[in-house]
């Protein structure tokens, strides 16, 4: 029988009843260890809301090279093309992106880093923030769901999380140029770094995980949908009892044309213990304890985005 990921009702925790609550926990845990990915539909991030980010995210990326350039100023704004590259790989991936993470506050910390806005693009940081926000309450409400699972207090990640240092990121996998790289494809195999991935179903296939079997398996779902998936932190603190799944985004096999995408990378804050969690020890800990800050810093050298 074709595997294909789960798909669950988040409404099903926020509505339902406790039975419904923890069925929805009870699948999510499944869908997390099973494929490392699930999509979740009637998540509450306006349908509206999707299309507007859509629509600034083609506009965003047609401005002129020199313009866009003018806003590469680190973690935050705009990351050139053929940048960033795979943790281990020699290839940089095809693609171009633009980075929002939470504003400076006295919650969030004196020392976030400001995000960059575009003046070309007026429109842009409404839709991204909101956006941002929608995609970080959607995790907070994950994060609860799943940590029962774990033997822990459904509020145990909120604090962690709720001005982690999280980021948005709207990617932008242009049309393959007739001189590309041939060992280069849009993103190459990787886990993630974070606790959870929430993606807005892209515009445009080509997302692939990889299944327990050793067998590329494409993750499609309508683009009203969330998809979700398991990173390395998250990974760390619970021993491989959820484990981050490899992915890859490859390179177009029909039109050759741009490819959307918007994934919300959920990280807690810095200095979180990514220590395993106590239920999860077993016959004891395959990491040593770490802090979200230092474990971060060493993928972002990794992966070319830190030097």
């Amino acid at each position: 029988m074709t595997r294909s990921v789960p798909e669950l009702s988040l409404r099903a925790f926020t509505e339902g009843d406790a039975a419904q609550r923890g069925a929805f926990s009870d699948a999510m845990m499944r869908g997390l260890q099973d494929y490392g990915f699930f999509v979740l539909k009637d998540h509450g991030v306006p349908l509206e809301l999707l299309q507007r980010a859509y629509a600034e995210a083609e506009g965003l990326f047609a401005l002129p090279e020199a313009t866009k350039r003018q806003y590469a100023k680190g973690m935050r704004g705009y990351t050139p093309f053929g940048v960033e590259h795979a943790k281990d790989s020699g290839h940089p991936d095809l693609k171009e992106f633009w980075q929002v993470g939470h504003d400076p506050s006295a919650e969030a910390g004196d020392g976030v880093e400001p995000n960059v806005w575009p003046a070309e693009a007026p429109g842009v940081q409404a839709v991204f923030q909101s956006l941002f926000g929608a995609l970080n309450d959607t995790g907070i409400t994950l994060l609860r769901a799943l940590a029962p699972k774990l033997g822990l207090a459904s509020d145990f990640f909120d604090d962690k999380v709720r001005y982690g240092t999280s980021l948005l990121r709207v990617l932008h996998y242009p049309p393959l140029a007739a001189d590309a790289n041939p060992n280069a494809v849009r993103s190459a195999a990787h886990e993630d770094i974070n606790f959870l991935t929430i993606m807005v179903a892209a515009k445009g296939a080509g997302l692939e995980l990889l299944d327990r079997d050793g067998t590329w398996l494409p993750v499609v779902t309508e683009p009203t949908n969330l998809i979700v998936d398991s990173g390395d932190m998250l990974a760390r603190m619970t021993n491989g009892v959820i484990p981050a799944t490899t992915h890859r985004v490859v390179n177009p096999t029909g039109p050759n044309v741009s490819r959307y995408s918007m994934p919300f990378f959920m990280h807690p804050t810095l200095e979180t213990s990514l220590a395993v969690l106590e239920s999860c020890v077993g016959d004891g800990s395959k990491f040593e304890p770490v802090t979200a800050g230092a474990f971060l810093d060493e993928r972002l050298r990794a992966i070319g985005l830190k030097s």
